[in-house]
């Protein structure tokens, strides 16, 4: 899920993006860490150059580099001939068009698009006479992150349950007509219009059912549920009641209005969804004082973006007047999928920061442990481990359970070690003499703590998941254009982890704890793939060399591991100006003789990035979120600025009075079966 579509991002830390557009995309991912700890690329460059050059990936890139392709592939055939793919499926062609694509023996449906209904009651969508009213009935925008619930009692439970959609941000300039991006002008911008993206952030729940094949929305379900950016929702952990969560509105400190820039999340074994604010500085308007208390705070998570002008209208998001509003934003949002009714919980415990996702996994001794990377350039990678075991009989038991454990961030070194180094007020240079006097400044200002404890800084850390079948954890690293050659400011050079130079493509880190053991202190690690087009040696791609000329991608965001263990990868900045193919969604091999393949099997519509993948229980379903299509290409000189009248598609409906719509897509195969089989 990124934090943008674009490229040029540059508040978005979180994707700078190219993966998202967020409005934000094209204006700023600017790296806000001012340490000098060691980047990813340091780590990789310093690693590597100790090895053998011809072992592995790195091999085949030296190799390719000096005799080519098709030596490279002579070389290996008889190994490759060894290899079976676990990805039997006819390859999709890579490119770009005005419509969405899925591989052969696959059909791909739309289930449910921005400002269909949620609720019974909901009115039609009219693009042309919309209300916040409306929108809060409705299907919400930029829908990302996809967690899907089995109905309790099911008699089928991959074909009935209840679809948990993040919905991320919104396009002002292809939502509102007239409009056109504003761009920090704000000259055409409304309080109404405000409202209606105030209602069309957050999150929704929808029950879906399959019938004949095809899933539906159930449209009287009472799971239905509508979550915003004023939904009241409690604090808790050791943030909770802290004087810097303290507002006017909010006198004590536990109780906050809604949820933004919701990207990725999880699913945890005790039915609940988590739900990750990322973005959370676009929303923030005004500037702060310098000799301000939380202005170094501020500054380290690039506060205020200035980039939405909801301040204009409403006093917590102007920090001239609300100062410490934004300390309730950047957290993990725990939510009851089945109870509408129910609160939703913004969990401290886990840290404050541009949360992409929130995925985890139970250890083999009863605690959960989530991973989560903060998506920005040069940001970090970090892990939570709860205090108390997860009670597997008696879901109800772990309902605060994340509110107790340890929050660690990553330190990656050049022997192939990782360190886990826990960021918990006391230790190490987290006291109070560095104005960390408790744990609740410790969380509200997890970068700094994690700057101090001098963490690995990263390529853009977005999705972080464990594969349950073989205890190995994937990051993705989407891009950093900011990496440089050694010597500057914090913008440097290259490490062991993150090893390019301008690193345009991205890569993807594969993470071994010790004997399976998700909470040990120190792990292994390697790079699984570099990104980008293998053809091109200055690239340094390492796909395997039985990846076709479809199968390698770029920018990789989102993932997930289907339950017969397989990787797939979702990715947020293909275009036609980067890589001359859209976003999509790729199956990845990650053992034997044909780890580091990759093979194509659904793209999205120009302009539009893939985010969310989620499969049933039984693999049948491969559930996807399509995000912001109709975007102009920023890679593209020539792509002319996209609007509400002039989008790059009209996807999915394809009329003249209506825009393009965020949607979800269900992927099946035809006659049944397996995806991607």
């Amino acid at each position: 899920m990124s934090d943008t579509s674009r490229l040029t991002p540059a508040d978005n830390a979180s994707h700078a993006e190219p993966d998202r557009h967020e409005p934000f995309d094209s204006c700023e991912d600017n790296p806000s860490n001012p340490s000098a700890n060691d980047t990813i690329g340091d780590v990789i460059a310093r690693r590597f150059a100790r090895r053998d050059i011809l072992k592995g990936a790195l091999g085949v890139t030296a190799i390719a580099a000096t005799t080519g392709s098709l030596a490279l592939q002579a070389a290996e055939k008889a190994s490759a001939a060894e290899a079976v793919s676990r990805f039997p499926f006819k390859e999709l062609e890579a490119r770009v068009e005005a419509v969405h694509r899925v591989a052969e023996g696959h059909q791909a449906d739309v289930l449910i698009r921005w400002g269909d209904a949620v609720f019974a009651d909901a009115p039609s969508f009219d693009p042309l006479m919309q209300t916040a009213a409306a929108q809060r009935r409705q299907f919400g925008y930029n829908n990302d992150f996809l967690g899907y619930f089995p109905i309790p009692g099911a008699a089928d439970p991959s074909a009935h349950g209840v679809l948990c959609v993040n919905h991320e941000y919104t396009n002002e300039e292809l939502m509102f007509p007239g409009i056109g991006k504003q761009d920090r002008k704000f000259d055409k911008m409304t309080q109404a219009l405000a409202d209606i993206e105030m209602a069309a952030h957050g999150g929704s729940v929808v029950e879906v059912r399959k019938e004949g094949g095809k899933w539906r929305v159930i449209s009287n379900s009472k799971l239905a549920r509508r979550i915003d950016a004023t939904t009241p929702m409690d604090v808790t952990g050791p943030a909770a009641g802290h004087p810097r969560m303290l507002t006017a509105a909010d006198p004590t400190g536990r109780r906050v209005l809604g949820m933004i820039n919701n990207c990725a999340g999880g699913v945890t074994p005790w039915g609940t969804w988590l739900t990750c604010e990322e973005n959370i500085n676009f929303y923030f308007f005004g500037k702060l004082a310098d000799d301000h208390s939380e202005a170094r705070n501020y500054k380290r998570y690039g506060i205020p973006g200035n980039i939405l002008n909801w301040g204009e209208y409403y006093d917590r998001f102007d920090v001239t007047k609300e100062p410490r509003e934004a300390n309730r934003f950047g957290w993990v949002v725990e939510i009851d999928p089945f109870d509408p009714a129910s609160t939703p919980k913004k969990r401290t415990a886990l840290g404050r920061f541009k949360h992409e996702g929130a995925a985890g996994i139970v250890n083999k001794d009863g605690r959960y442990v989530i991973y989560m990377g903060d998506d920005q350039r040069f940001d970090y990678v970090y892990r939570f481990v709860t205090r108390d075991k997860v009670d597997t009989a008696n879901a109800a038991a772990n309902r605060d359970i994340l509110d107790n454990g340890t929050l660690a961030v990553a330190r990656y070194d050049a022997d192939g070690s990782l360190v886990w180094m826990p960021l918990v007020q006391g230790q190490g240079p987290l006291t109070a003499e560095n104005g960390f006097d408790s744990q609740a400044d410790v969380v509200i200002e997890a970068r700094r703590a994690a700057d101090l404890l001098g963490a690995t800084k990263m390529d853009r850390p977005e999705d972080v998941e464990a594969n349950p079948l073989t205890s190995k954890v994937y990051v993705m690293l989407t891009f950093n254009e900011l990496r440089t050659t050694a010597g500057t400011s914090p913008r440097t050079d290259v490490n062991a982890a993150n090893p390019r130079v301008n690193s345009r493509f991205g890569h993807i880190i594969e993470m071994t704890p010790p004997d399976g053991d998700h909470t040990a202190d120190r792990f292994t690690w390697e790079i699984l793939v570099k990104c980008g087009d293998p053809a091109i040696a200055d690239v340094g791609a390492t796909f395997s060399s039985d990846t076709t000329r479809n199968g390698w991608f770029g920018m990789p965001d989102n993932l997930a591991i289907d339950h017969q263990g397989r990787l797939w990868v979702a990715t947020d900045g293909n275009s036609s100006g980067r890589t001359g193919r859209a976003d999509g969604i790729w199956g990845v091999e990650t053992e034997g003789p044909a780890r580091g393949t990759s093979k194509h099997l659904f793209r999205v519509p120009v302009g539009a990035e893939l985010c969310g993948p989620c499969f049933t229980p039984d693999d049948q379903t491969l559930f996807v979120a399509i995000q912001h299509p109709g975007e102009a290409d920023d890679e593209d000189p020539k792509a002319p600025p996209a609007t509400f009248e002039n989008p790059s598609t009209r996807w999915p409906d394809f009329k003249d009075d209506m825009p393009p719509r965020p949607s979800i897509v269900a992927i099946t195969r035809i006659g049944g079966g397996k995806v991607g089989t």
